[in-house]
């Protein structure tokens, strides 16, 4: 969805409602593919005061993210309230607001950008996911894997040598 900003500020419009539904394609975000299981909705409005435009919005969308720890793939549900002001009058450069150099805002790179903005760091499919066993892979939230933990970590791993070489 395009909005040209000159007719908000000209007063042909003074705002406009937003009802906006589409699909986000799939992506990238930090080495890991994010696909969207259903078509984003976003419901708002685009007003105009002055030579400024502030869009207000709120965006669901589910996305199927893949899980840090243990490599599954799991849904997370996106509800965000989205606010952002617009111009087009370069002298309003220090404001809080984002220059608009073609005329046209772009509501779906808008969304897009916001939505990537308030992703994870560390996308997880449960708070307490146990993870993949680092001798075997196995997913240690489907159960137990035959492994010998002995509770040593792998970076001192090399040092359990030393104390098997005592001399007397």
């Amino acid at each position: 969805m395009k909005v040209r900003v000159s007719d908000l500020i000209s007063r042909k419009e003074r705002s406009k409602e937003i009802d906006y539904k589409f699909q986000i394609h799939k992506f990238e975000f930090e080495g890991d593919v994010i696909n969207a299981v259903d078509p984003c909705e976003v419901l708002g409005a685009i007003t105009s005061d002055k030579d400024i435009v502030t869009m207000k919005a709120k965006v669901k969308v589910t996305l199927e993210m893949i899980c840090s720890r243990c490599l599954d793939t799991f849904i997370y549900p996106i509800d965000i309230d989205i606010e952002e002001r617009f111009t087009n009058n370069k002298d309003l450069q220090n404001e809080d607001v984002i220059i608009v150099l073609d005329d046209v805002l772009d509501i779906t790179e808008i969304v897009e950008t916001n939505i990537i903005s308030t992703l994870p760091i560390k996308r997880l499919c449960k708070d307490d996911c146990k993870g993949l066993c680092q001798e075997c892979g196995t997913n240690l939230n489907s159960g137990n894997c035959s492994c010998d933990k002995g509770n040593v970590d792998i970076r001192f791993d090399v040092l359990k040598g030393l104390f098997n070489n005592k001399e007397v």
